[in-house]
C-alpha cells in the first residue's frame, strides 16, 4: 500500500513484500504486506527497519529476508506466516545484495554494498542459508551490487549491476558450488530485477 524498494518473495498469487523505502528521503519502513492474488493486506512488521534487503521464499507463509542499510546490517529475519523472528545473521553485512532460493530453509545471498572501515565498497561475498545458519561459500567472480537475479540456492543467475566504478552487464551462473562467467547482457544496467 505504501513505499517503494520493498523486497518480495513468493508467487503471483501468494507473495509477501517487506522493508519498503518511504517517500521521505532515505526513509525506511518495517512494514510488511501479503498478496493473495487479488489484494494486499498489512501484516506484522519486520523487527529491524532497513531498506535494500533481500527476500527469499516460495510463498507468503515461509519467507526469509536478510541484510539492509544504511547503515549496513547483517540482520536476517524469518517469516512464519504471521510474524517475523530474528535468526542468525549474515557473515558479511551489506545492502543492495541479491539472492536466490525458493524456501526459508535453502537460500543464497550474494553481492551487495558494504561500509567497511576502509570506505564504501561492493562485495562478491556469497553465502548459503541452511535453515539455521549462513555459510560463506565461493565468491562472485566480479564483485557488484544491485544486479538482476533468479533461481534457487543450487542453480542461480546474477546479471548486470554496478561495481565500485561502473555499471556492468556481467552475467554469472551458480551451480551450487561455483560461479561461472557466461555471456554478458547486451545492455549494462543496475537496479535490474529478474524472474525464472
Amino acid at each position: 500500500n505504501t513505499g517503494r524498494e520493498a523486497r518480495g518473495a513468493g508467487t503471483y498469487t501468494n507473495a509477501i513484500a517487506a522493508g519498503q523505502k518511504t517517500a521521505a528521503s532515505n526513509g525506511q519502513s518495517a512494514k510488511s504486506e501479503t498478496w493473495n492474488g487479488t489484494s494486499w493486506t498489512e501484516v506484522a512488521d519486520l523487527n529491524t527497519t532497513k531498506r535494500g534487503r533481500r527476500g527469499h521464499s516460495a510463498n507468503n507463509t515461509a519467507a526469509l529476508i536478510s541484510g539492509g542499510g544504511p547503515p549496513t546490517v547483517a540482520d536476517t529475519e524469518l517469516w512464519n506466516g504471521s510474524s517475523w523472528t530474528e535468526v542468525n545473521n549474515l557473515n558479511t553485512g551489506r545492502f543492495s545484495l541479491r539472492g536466490a532460493g525458493d524456501s526459508n530453509t535453502a537460500a543464497l545471498a550474494f553481492g551487495g554494498y558494504g561500509l567497511p572501515p576502509t570506505g564504501n565498497t561492493v562485495t562478491g561475498a556469497t553465502e548459503l542459508w541452511d535453515g539455521t545458519n549462513w555459510t560463506e561459500v565461493n565468491d562472485l567472480n566480479t564483485a557488484r551490487q544491485a544486479g538482476g537475479n533468479s533461481g534457487t540456492s543450487t542453480s542461480a543467475l546474477f546479471f548486470g549491476g554496478a561495481t565500485d566504478t561502473a555499471t556492468v552487464g556481467n552475467t554469472e551462473s551458480w551451480n551450487g558450488t561455483n560461479w561461472t562467467e557466461v555471456n554478458d547482457m547486451n545492455t549494462a544496467r543496475n537496479g535490474a530485477r529478474g524472474l525464472g
